[in-house]
């Protein structure tokens, strides 16, 4: 059993910066590859980013300013995010993927969620 919980959401203006943290429970948690995910009003909850060992992936949508990132001694995963924009606005999750191997993209896939994280983008 994995526990998740997401920190460092908030408001921001347009071209700022935000770093999130997802602290984990379990003495496993270097076992599973980490997600990110993200729900904007009235859409669905999509893929953000995903580390898997030293392995990371980001959807096109946020490659090149989104870090995603993980310290197992903290049983913590992060996602740093610069240049912001106001279509970043959405709830972040983190989520558990047992399977560490080849990368997967769907929220199905993934076993452990945390509650969410608010991330306001202003213009």
């Amino acid at each position: 059993q994995v526990q998740l919980v997401e920190s460092g959401g908030g408001l921001v203006q347009a071209g700022g910066s935000l770093r999130l943290s997802c602290a984990a429970s379990g003495r496993t948690f270097s076992n599973y590859a980490m997600g990110w995910f993200r729900q904007a009003p009235g859409k669905e909850r999509e893929f953000v980013a995903r580390i898997s060992g030293s392995e990371t992936y980001y959807s096109d949508s946020v490659k090149g300013r989104f870090t995603i990132s993980r310290d197992n001694a903290k049983n913590t995963v992060y996602l740093q995010m610069v240049t912001l924009k106001p279509e970043d606005t959405a709830v972040y999750y983190c989520a558990a993927d047992r399977y560490n191997g080849l990368p997967r993209f769907k929220e199905s896939q993934y076993e452990y969620w945390g509650q969410g994280t608010q991330v306001t983008v202003s213009s």
